[in-house]
């Protein structure tokens, strides 16, 4: 197997810098801008913030242990909810037959600080809720995503859902369980997940688009439930029994993006930018080559940007995306004129390993080991710039909205036996 040309292993990194480890003269290194903080989860599996231009090594693996270091690159967002980590503030939320116990000792919040707080159904027959009660204007057709940090305190349900006003009753909400970190019950036009973040922690998310455009009095609902339902469930607190709480968050789109933790406003998280130009054409095969990329893949965002090389434009490039029904999709343009166009079957979350071989009239997509396609009708475009998770004119559009585990890229165009045991996993 041939050395890499350009090899970025997501490890080491200054303010607005990334190192890659080939080559290592610098001319592999690429620059990081995002403007604002942002939040990862750090090698202790806890949520911190981290400042505007540092690239965010992110810890997270699936069931709520800490993996290996992968590049979180994602897609500005803004979290619409106010005092995102204090539901006791009046005027942006309200509770309905609960008590609510803040800054609560019984249980670390997944920052690793005492900031959760405990909702407490209480001893009266009824349904049991807190609500978001800020003016939030939606916009129908828009679609929007609820998502919440919640950890069972003695009922195993969490119900979130949307405000009638904003989607209709048979249409807003699901049920989670918190002991055995599943979806429950979930609504007809209802998106629900839930993220383990260890010590007994989920991120549970709903999402939908909404079918009027309002301003709601009460744009979303949490409940504390004894059973699993998606709608709210009437019954007798104990006085002692609810679920702890943490990090609201009210976005567009249609997955929960990091947490963006907030006061008194709206809280807006820009772009992670990252790309290397100039210099860097010689690491990049101009007549032919091969792009590679190792991603962890949860959230299959439409027209996402995984790697590209191009000429700065959309006109020269060759750039490997997602595209509906979650599939994986590689791309080679000249002059604004496509070339080649190879797309997988529907794929399910997990880990890729992407590689895209080219030449003049040879290309060829592998993911996983398998040939997905190949295309022997296609010119190769000249390329000086390499961008990740972003679309190709180096602006922010079309961000990835995950984490990238590997990147390289190679001057010669491998076999397609090389290809494939690039990519096996």
């Amino acid at each position: 197997m041939p050395s890499p040309s350009l090899l970025i292993v997501p490890a080491r990194f200054k303010s607005g810098k990334l190192y890659s480890q080939v080559p290592t003269s610098g001319t592999g290194d690429f620059t990081v801008t995002r403007a604002t903080a942002a939040t990862r989860v750090n090698a202790s599996g806890l949520i911190e913030s981290v400042a505007s231009g540092i690239p965010r090594l992110d810890y997270f693996a699936s069931g709520g242990v800490v993996g290996c270091p992968a590049l979180l690159v994602e897609p500005s967002a803004q979290n619409l909810a106010f005092n995102s980590a204090d539901f006791t503030v009046s005027g942006t939320w309200t509770s309905g037959a609960n008590t609510i116990s803040a800054n609560v000792t019984a249980t670390l919040d997944p920052a690793g600080t005492n900031t959760a707080d405990k909702i407490i159904p209480t001893a009266v027959s009824t349904t049991h809720f807190i609500s978001n009660s800020q003016s939030i204007a939606f916009t129908s057709g828009t679609t929007y995503t609820v998502s919440v940090f919640a950890k069972a305190g003695g009922y195993d349900f969490l119900r979130i859902a949307f405000s009638t006003e904003v989607m209709p009753s048979s249409n807003r909400g699901a049920s989670f369980n918190l002991t055995s970190g599943t979806v429950g019950d979930t609504q007809s036009g209802v998106t629900a997940r839930i993220e383990n973040y260890g010590n007994g922690w989920y991120r549970c998310s709903i999402s939908r688009a909404a079918t009027v455009s309002i301003t709601p009095s009460n744009p979303f609902f949490i409940n504390s439930q004894n059973s699993d339902s998606a709608t709210s469930v009437t019954f007798t607190g104990d006085g002692t029994s609810g679920a702890f709480l943490y990090g609201a968050q009210l976005e567009t789109g249609s997955v929960a993006t990091s947490y963006i933790p907030t006061t008194t406003a709206a809280v807006t998280r820009n772009t992670d930018l990252i790309f290397t130009s100039g210099a860097v054409s010689g690491a990049i095969g101009q007549t032919e080559g091969t792009i590679y990329a190792e991603v962890d893949v949860r959230n299959f965002t439409v027209n996402s940007r995984i790697i590209s090389i191009s000429d700065g434009t959309q006109s020269n490039r060759i750039t490997t995306l997602f595209v509906a029904t979650n599939a994986i999709r590689m791309l080679a343009t000249v002059t604004g004129s496509t070339q080649a166009s190879i797309t997988s079957a529907t794929q399910s979350a997990g880990i890729f390993k992407i590689a895209i071989g080219y030449a003049l009239n040879d290309y060829a997509l592998y993911i996983n080991g398998v040939q997905i396609g190949t295309d022997t009708l296609a010119s190769v475009p000249a390329c000086n710039v390499v961008v990740l998770g972003s679309v190709d004119s180096l602006s922010s559009g079309n961000a990835f909205n995950d984490r990238i585990r590997a990147a390289a890229l190679y001057t010669t165009r491998l076999t397609n036996d090389q290809l494939a045991a690039l990519t096996t996993p």
